[in-house]
């Protein structure tokens, strides 16, 4: 059974799903059903992964990698970062070569981020 917000990789494709309703069922890609991608945080690599949040002039700073960047290379880099505000998502999609950070004008107190690394899949703060 999927559940609201959960992330579903294709390893044939790597056709990517994020739930939006759960519902019972298995969700399948290429005739094969996808993975569930879990949420990991706990980051002892060179390549640091754990967004960070940050409030700052009314707007909310979100970085991957608290002392050191993670690399935004061709081949290895941070697809995408969301932020969750009392109920209400924000995404911001990055590209190699931008810095793995997002800034939302946006403040809250219940916050959640995420990001998305092509190599080593999903992680929480």
């Amino acid at each position: 059974m999927a559940r609201k917000y959960e992330v579903y990789k294709c390893e044939i494709c790597g056709n990517i799903v994020e739930i939006l309703h759960g519902g019972k069922g298995q969700l399948v890609c290429c005739g094969e059903p996808m993975k569930l991608m879990k949420e990991q945080t706990d980051d002892s690599s060179t390549e640091k992964h754990v967004p960070f949040i940050e409030k700052k002039d009314g707007k909310t700073i979100v970085k991957v990698g608290e002392n050191t960047s993670h690399p935004m290379e061709e081949k290895h880099y941070i697809e995408w970062i969301e932020l969750q505000v009392d109920g209400k998502v924000y995404k911001k999609h990055l590209q190699p070569g931008e810095e793995p950070k997002a800034v939302f004008e946006i403040t809250g107190d219940n916050l959640k981020a995420r990001e998305y690394c092509n190599v080593h899949g999903l992680w929480k703060g």
